[in-house]
């Protein structure tokens, strides 16, 4: 019988007491498997090497060979796929977003929810925090519309809302916005920011720098939008739209309301 431990209540501002937790609960474990989140980033590694256990981060198939712990996963910012496995006696997992599909099983599973919050003496405070302004988190969203220094400005960013709200999505942003401070850092997307991997990337005036399509190459279906032809998204994206953000996106929204009425 496989056995499943969920925490909750992590403290990710305090990774180091943690991850002390993990190891001594989890201590018996054959495996253990994080989502490969900003959170999963930092314990991950600390549990490796507390633990003496290999460490395959960015999973993207199920497990190859049970001897050894082999699987694929994502490198060179998700341009390729490499097979590794370890020998050790523990394996410590992350998998990658969105990587494997939601599958009903009749395996026998016992899963046990552990508080952790007063177990733990944290040696931080924290100070302030900071999160993305849309509803719905990155991290979690199927759908993320982002745009891009072709909105010219911050004030025209109520209709990237719109049309996320109307399509349940995630709002993001390019480096050079968050930069400027048209929309906060817990937005950006890309190689030095968030990777994102949702079933659809809306790309709306965002020119398709590498750094950016690093961080989203890994979506099912990308969607450009640009007044540039020879913009480098559109030879990324699955569907492209030659023309003017203020005129498509309008558009857009007006066909997707008559969908829903």
């Amino acid at each position: 019988m496989s056995k499943v431990f969920s925490f909750p209540n992590i403290n990710k501002s305090d990774n180091y007491n943690t991850t002390n937790f993990i190891a001594e609960y989890a201590k018996d474990a054959k495996a253990i498997i994080f989502s490969n989140t900003f959170t999963a980033k930092m314990i991950a590694p600390r549990l490796s090497s507390k633990l003496k256990a290999g460490l395959m981060s960015n999973v993207t198939t199920k497990i190859l060979d049970t001897n050894n712990f082999k699987f694929k996963r994502q490198a060179f910012s998700s341009k390729a796929l490499e097979t590794v496995s370890t020998n050790t006696e523990k394996a410590i997992i992350t998998i990658s977003p969105n990587a494997f599909e939601i599958k009903n099983n009749n395996n026998n599973i016992r899963c046990e929810i552990i508080t952790i919050e007063d177990k733990l003496e944290s040696q931080f405070n924290v100070i302030g925090s900071e999160t993305n302004s849309g509803k719905i988190s990155l991290s979690e969203a199927e759908v993320v519309i982002s745009a891009g220094r072709g909105l010219k400005g911050p004030e025209n960013w109520g209709m990237i809302e719109e049309l996320a709200d109307l399509l349940n999505a995630a709002t993001a942003c390019s480096k050079p916005v968050s930069d400027i401070g048209w929309r906060p850092h817990s937005e950006h997307v890309g190689q030095t920011g968030k990777a994102v991997a949702p079933n659809l990337y809306v790309a709306i005036g965002i020119s398709g720098a590498i750094q950016h399509l690093a961080g989203v190459n890994s979506s099912k279906v990308m969607v450009a939008i640009n007044t540039d032809a020879e913009a480098p998204f559109f030879k990324a994206a699955d569907y492209g739209v030659v023309g003017d953000a203020f005129d498509v996106v309008p558009k857009l929204i007006e066909e997707i309301k008559k969908l829903n009425n």
